[in-house]
């Protein structure tokens, strides 16, 4: 458990991240940026839920700040690393005005359950929408609540309770528009932290950025960053994400248990493209105009197609690229 001073999150903290880079410009994000603006006037039960290293606690931050003008402390728990002992000490026994923020509630134990379910009833968080509640509640997990109650795993009329406006943080893969910004932020936060400098993130390797599908979303583009920044070269990132290529085929559209056949027949088409046009440029050594004849299509075509398949635009990048897709086969 962590218990933050009344101004908030201490300078150095990379969760303290401001609301233009929280949000960024895509459409997801800006949703939810007008959703905050409906929480601002009441306290209720905040439920945020999404990928593993989405920015769930930058997001309860930027709740907190706005409901409470960093008037009350921010208290987190994290509750899968706190033992059953210490969750109800944390969870029963503070005071004052505050922004309970729990991690992980899917972790906490039957019992815990059961004794928070009778707090949000009866105690100070179950004062909701009274002027003089003191406590604020947001929640947060990675894992499908919902299922969780299906399996029962987790109580159906704690998830009512805590579910009380909910707020769901689209995976980074989904919002690379926003990419550049939180790069460029996290450059400067590490440099700094390091006491160095740093050069900006060339055009061609952002785009490569923007094209990767980011597992570990905004946690792992952190840590690109603070390699980048340490070790000082570009072509760290670039290899590191080259070697990770993933091919055109999206399992995470299978979820639903169907998928169109004309829609796979396309996405094996291009993965089958791309994989030619890259030989085309290899052998070629990389001229474009070459490979562009020798495959038979305008040299814009070319152009157009290395930029849609996320391919790099220059020779540099291309020799881990092409392992990278090769090995694939």
């Amino acid at each position: 458990m962590s218990l933050l001073p009344k101004d908030g999150p201490c300078p150095g903290s990379r969760n303290s991240l401001p609301e233009s880079v929280i949000f960024g410009k895509s459409a997801g994000m800006q949703l939810i940026r007008r959703s905050l603006e409906k929480l601002t006037a009441t306290n209720i039960p905040v439920l945020l839920q999404g990928e593993s290293g989405t920015g769930k606690e930058s997001l309860a931050l930027a709740i907190h700040r706005r409901w409470s003008g960093n008037d009350h402390n921010f208290i987190k728990i994290t509750c899968p690393a706190v033992p059953d002992s210490l969750q109800e000490e944390a969870l029963f026994n503070q005071a004052g005005r505050a922004t309970l923020f729990l991690n992980g509630i899917v972790e906490l134990d039957a019992t815990l359950q059961a004794k928070f379910l009778q707090l949000l009833q009866d105690g100070p968080l179950g004062r909701h929408g009274d002027e003089d509640a003191q406590v604020r509640l947001i929640c947060a997990t990675n894992r499908d609540l919902e299922g969780e109650v299906e399996a029962g795993v987790f109580r159906r009329d704690l998830f009512y309770r805590i579910d009380a406006f909910h707020i769901y943080l689209p995976p980074l893969r989904q919002r690379a528009e926003d990419i550049p910004e939180l790069t460029n932020y996290l450059l400067q936060f590490h440099a700094s932290r390091n006491q160095t400098q740093c050069r900006p993130v060339s055009e061609e390797l952002m785009e490569l950025m923007q094209r990767y599908h980011w597992p570990g979303n905004i946690r792992e583009l952190e840590n690109l960053i603070r390699r980048y920044v340490i070790l000082g070269s570009e072509q760290v990132i670039a290899n590191e994400l080259l070697a990770k290529v993933p091919t055109e085929f999206n399992t995470e559209q299978l979820s639903g248990g169907s998928i169109s056949l004309k829609k796979l027949t396309r996405q094996a088409a291009r993965d089958v493209e791309r994989r030619v046009i890259l030989k085309a440029l290899e052998m070629s050594g990389w001229n474009r105009k070459v490979a562009a004849r020798s495959l038979n299509i305008s040299y814009r075509a070319l152009l157009y197609k290395i930029k849609q398949g996320g391919m790099p635009p220059k020779r540099a990048l291309s020799s881990r690229f092409v392992a990278a897709v090769s090995s694939q086969d």
